[in-house]
């Protein structure tokens, strides 16, 4: 079997995806974070975008390869590690399954302008975006648990991480983005209490991301306190 040898951040969505698969796969995998402020030097010559998530594979006669991109090492998982299916066997589904990928990963770049918005003109355009991209996930929605019913799916795993982000952004003050959307909200939860979902993450996470606020002068830590 494989050695497999996740490269990763504590922050970072996107390795979240990696470790939500391994994690639904059962598959024994070790984790290594880095300090993306400060890389290694080791981490430079094995990533050829200087980006987590890294897949590290060492195979049992030596050999080794490295494997970049989230979305990529999610289909290898896929494609090479046994336990349960995270794609739809159907063709046409599962590209389906796969453009909401990308969908996520949209989401996630408006997220990124939401967390590091320094004024309320920046934080209220952000806003606007992620309420029109989870409005038209809501219409795609059956009635869950997860993306696709009873399935959890590569879908989930990516909107996973997304949703996490709103656990602690809803104590700052900003507790209305998912207003009206039920069907969001019901997949939200469900996948809260996922167990692989809960360990993809430390338990320091809320403090981690509070310091990633702070440090990037977020106007989210200047709202009025939620109630």
């Amino acid at each position: 079997m494989s050695k497999l040898t996740l490269v990763s951040h504590h922050l970072c969505p996107y390795v979240q995806r990696a470790a939500i698969a391994l994690l639904e796969k059962g598959v024994p995998f070790e984790r290594i974070n880095i300090d993306l402020a400060n890389k290694p030097d080791w981490f430079l010559q094995i990533s050829p975008l200087g980006k987590v998530p890294l897949l590290r594979i060492e195979e049992e006669d030596g050999s080794q390869a490295v494997l970049f991109e989230s979305s990529v090492i999610c289909e290898y998982l896929e494609e090479t590690q046994p336990g349960v299916a995270l794609h739809p066997k159907d063709a046409l589904t599962r590209a389906r399954h796969r453009g909401w990928m990308e969908f996520g990963s949209s989401v996630l770049s408006d997220l990124w302008g939401y967390e590091t918005a320094e004024d309320a003109t920046q934080l209220e355009a952000k806003r606007t975006a992620l309420i029109s991209k989870f409005a038209t996930v809501e219409k795609v929605l059956t009635d869950g648990p997860y993306f696709a019913g009873n399935d959890f799916s590569l879908v989930d795993a990516v909107f996973a991480p997304v949703f996490r982000y709103f656990d602690l952004f809803e104590t700052l003050g900003d507790g209305d983005i998912f207003e009206g959307l039920e069907r969001v909200k019901r997949w939200r939860k469900a996948l809260s209490e996922r167990a692989s979902v809960k360990a993809a993450v430390g338990e320091d996470y809320p403090q981690r991301l509070m310091e990633f606020l702070d440090k990037h002068n977020s106007i989210l830590l200047r709202l009025p306190a939620a109630t």
